[in-house]
């Protein structure tokens, strides 16, 4: 299967093509699974920095789709790491459901990189959900010592047994129903922190309306300066 217009594109913009092969899956909810994979060469490649995410390509009724997804764990050395979906309708997440050992899938690294902020926060302060949990938890691995305060928005009752990598001295969680509305209680939180820290970075990485209107919030409302915040919509409803 081609990648359409979009694998033209990212082609101009020089990204480069690799094809995943699946060692083999777990399931660690009932709504969310890993996928173990070798990569092709990719990291021999490309290296590895924190927040590092592919793009990678499914099958969506004979058209190519195309969905971003971090590194978790990798292993340069190997050439393996693992990718981690949360799971909902849509054909990223049924290969997600399927995949077993030997399949492949095409993937395009393009555009990945991230910095860690300096000078280093005097606190991070994170919004994100289970689609964003690999990207948060890289974050915190790159800081280690940072103190940071993680709004979580649960979706699922499980979603409360996912892996958020924290050290209970150094990471206040508030998790978060989404029917409640992250939004509203992390505006209230984010406002607090942003007085009281001489210098936060803020990371917010769930949905797409969500991100845009807290990353107004925190620029017009908060005055937090463009480089000390990095928001990216993750997901839109009914684009899984």
């Amino acid at each position: 299967m081609g990648h359409g217009w979009e694998g033209v594109v990212l082609k101009l913009l020089r990204g480069k093509d690799f094809t995943f092969t699946v060692t083999g899956a777990d399931d660690v909810t009932g709504h969310y699974r890993r996928i173990h994979v070798t990569d092709g060469g990719m990291l021999a490649q490309t290296g590895v920095h924190p927040t590092m995410w592919v793009r990678l390509w499914f099958d969506d009724a004979g058209k190519p789709h195309q969905r971003a997804y971090t590194l978790v764990d990798p292993d340069p050395a190997a050439g393996t790491f693992t990718l981690e979906f949360a799971l909902h309708d849509g054909c990223a997440s049924e290969w997600a459901r399927k995949a077993a050992p030997g399949d492949t899938i095409d993937a395009t690294v393009q555009g990945t990189g991230f910095d860690v902020p300096e000078p280093a926060p005097s606190r991070l302060l994170v919004v994100g959900d289970a689609a964003s949990l690999p990207a948060v938890n890289s974050l915190l691995a790159s800081l280690p010592g940072t103190p940071a305060t993680i709004w979580f928005e649960t979706q699922h009752a499980d979603d409360r047994d996912l892996d958020l990598r924290t050290d209970p001295a150094l990471h206040e969680v508030h998790w978060v129903e989404r029917s409640g509305g992250v939004a509203r209680e992390a505006r209230d939180g984010l406002a607090e922190a942003v007085d009281a820290e001489p210098d936060p970075y803020v990371w917010i990485t769930c949905d797409t309306t969500t991100t845009r209107a807290l990353n107004a919030y925190v620029r017009k409302d908060l005055a937090v300066p463009r480089h000390r915040i990095h928001a990216l919509g993750y997901w839109r409803p009914g684009r899984h």
